[in-house]
């Protein structure tokens, strides 16, 4: 589980492109530094892939779809178990690098593998979601039937937060369903990913099935507005997630645009104290605050608003990078690892704007 990466003995690793099967060194001349959040080393580089490598990705996956499509269910489905498989056997190895480059505690990074490993169990079940519908003499002498039938080359572009769970979301039932895929992972933390990638090769997915790039905006352009590429998968911000639906969907792709939410959590008095603080500190401070589902507003009711200054502590109790870790501090880039604070001083000053009622 190395051919994604290209290491010397003399310097940093550098991130490859799966194009065609074929694990190559990007011709990029831009690069940027995976960094370990929580102590700074740089662990590889990635490249920010070129329009023609871009364009071979898409091109390989163009290719392998005329014979991908018509692979039969059975053996799709049998490369879905060999993965899954792969995964449970491989996942102590993936979560220790996910939280070496996302800055995630193991349990939250092994949490992360299994949430996606869940959606690969449910890919080796593609002979039962791919069934159609048959409905006879629906009218006189009229029969109706639906299929079920891949639409070609999808693209996947996925969010630092969750490098591995995300990107199985994607590809694995994509392909299953007879599509072929590109998959652009983060570039803050593809690393990963990228073994993900290579159990799957293992699994048995063929040639240009399943292609990697890697970059920010110009390949995330490129992937929206390629005329090969039928429908896109995003899970990211809201601004960027905008641009994708909008960009893609004016160059008449299918676009599924998953983004952040504004999430509330409304605190009666009566609620169980200790409970209910441990409780907001892990839905808006677990893995750093960074999830799209994480709780940015509390609505303290009545006398509960006398704990805010216990919430207030609890966040900024200090958690200590050991063997164990409990929660780690780290955001991508790590150097908005003040904000939380900010937040928290700026709210202890206004404290009457509508934290609590």
């Amino acid at each position: 589980m190395n051919a994604s990466l290209n290491d010397t003995p003399t310097a940093v690793a550098r991130v490859k492109l799966l194009i065609n099967g074929e694990w190559i060194d990007s011709r990029s001349s831009e690069w940027q530094d995976i960094v370990n959040p929580a102590t700074q080393e740089i662990l590889a580089q990635v490249p920010f892939a070129t329009t023609d490598e871009v364009n071979a990705a898409v091109a390989a996956a163009h290719a392998a779809y005329r014979t991908w499509r018509d692979t039969p269910i059975g053996v799709r489905m049998r490369i879905m178990l060999r993965l899954q498989a792969l995964i449970r056997e491989h996942s102590k190895r993936i979560a220790a690098v996910l939280s070496a480059e996302q800055g995630k505690t193991l349990a939250d990074a092994e949490g992360d593998i299994f949430r996606g490993l869940e959606v690969v169990e449910h890919a080796c079940s593609i002979g039962t979601l791919q069934m159609g519908e048959f409905a006879e003499n629906v009218a006189s002498g009229v029969d109706t039937y639906t299929l079920r039938q891949p639409i070609g080359v999808c693209a996947g572009i996925t969010p630092f937060n969750f490098p591995a769970m995300i990107p199985l979301w994607m590809f694995p039932m994509a392909i299953a369903c007879g599509n072929t895929f590109v998959l652009k992972p983060s570039e803050q933390d593809p690393l990963s990913t990228l073994l993900l990638v290579e159990l799957a090769v293992e699994a048995g997915v063929p040639a240009g099935v399943l292609n990697v790039v890697h970059g920010g905006k110009d390949v995330v352009d490129a992937i929206c507005t390629h005329k090969d590429i039928k429908a896109i998968s995003f899970v990211g911000s809201t601004a960027v997630g905008t641009h994708v639906y909008d960009l893609a969907g004016r160059h008449g792709k299918r676009v599924q645009a998953m983004m952040g939410a504004k999430n509330h959590a409304v605190v009666l008095p009566d609620a169980n104290r200790e409970q209910t603080l441990n409780a907001l500190v892990g839905a808006g401070f677990g893995a750093a605050g960074q999830r799209c589902m994480a709780t940015s507003v509390v609505v303290l009711v009545g006398a509960s608003k006398q704990w805010l200054p216990d919430l207030n502590v609890l966040v900024r109790i200090p958690r200590h990078l050991d063997t164990q870790p409990t929660i780690i501090w780290t955001l991508i880039p790590s150097s908005l690892g003040h904000l939380p604070h900010v937040h928290l001083d700026r709210q202890s000053e206004r404290s009457d704007t509508g934290l609590h009622c």
